[in-house]
């Protein structure tokens, strides 16, 4: 089996994978609803979907600071890598024992190409057909709702504080949520100075994570934006590309409903 992966490269795999290291929390979790359990020996300490699997399974360290002597410890069969959150020069070591599959996912269907991919590779297929099949109806649903959309920050970080550019996956989940993100014109995460502000967007969505924004941060940054509301986002709906979609429009419906109502 030769699966060409979202870089371009090819992964050669003799059988479907039977002993994976997942060092992505939102494709960890999408294993876990393909059906997987055992095969999956190895996983970051972020991927906390299933939460059992914290207990159960190898913790090889985080997404950027894994341990390689961890890894090659489980000799695995397959590797399940991301562009933006695990670092190259790692990932390019692993690369020179293991099949390493390297995920690139900047919008919808590149989540769907990758659901496609991991199902192949792992024997099943036809599951994550299902599952794509699912997304695809949930996402209809919500496009069918009319949209007046309203325009936001979506912040990340602070100190700096970060928002995201149109060029990332979740200014995608922004669009498909009926909000336009203030920076879309800008790359990956930009970061805004509070102290020179040229403009108030309707609504400011902070995020569940990366940093775990509290009501403290809501209050600081009603000072900036006074003409602003404040909705707190779960962000693992914005952000994890695996089969947490199957949820996230209905996710995203009800975050429109709640922002009609502000």
């Amino acid at each position: 089996m030769i699966i060409t992966d979202q870089l371009g490269r090819k992964v050669h795999l003799n059988s479907p994978a039977k002993r994976i290291v997942s060092l992505v929390p939102s494709q960890t979790e999408l294993l876990f609803d393909l059906g997987l359990d055992a095969e999956v020996i190895g996983i970051t300490k972020f991927c906390i979907h299933p939460e059992n699997w914290l207990q159960e399974k190898t913790i090889v360290g985080g997404t950027k600071n894994f341990h390689i002597d961890k890894i090659k410890a489980l000799q695995p069969d397959l590797i399940i890598a991301n562009k933006e959150e695990n670092t190259k020069e790692l990932i390019e070591e692993l690369a020179l024992d293991y099949p390493v599959y390297i995920s690139d996912v900047n919008n919808i269907e590149d989540a769907l190409q990758m659901i496609a991919d991991v199902g192949s590779l792992i024997g099943k297929s036809s599951i994550a057909e299902a599952l794509i099949s699912d997304i695809k109806n949930s996402r209809n649903d919500l496009s069918s709702i009319n949209q007046t959309k309203k325009s936001c920050y979506y912040f990340i970080w602070k100190n700096p504080w970060l928002t995201v550019g149109g060029d990332t996956f979740i200014n995608t989940m922004i669009d498909e949520a009926g909000f336009v993100s203030l920076s879309k014109n800008q790359t990956r995460y930009p970061e805004i100075d509070l102290d020179n502000i040229d403009k108030h967007p309707d609504f400011l969505l902070l995020s569940s994570e990366p940093y775990p924004f509290k009501q403290e941060d809501a209050y600081f940054l009603q000072t900036k934006f006074p003409s602003s509301k404040i909705l707190f986002v779960d962000g693992t709906y914005f952000s994890w590309y695996g089969s947490r979609m199957k949820y996230t429009f209905q996710y995203l419906a009800n975050l429109q409903k709640s922002s009609a109502s502000n």
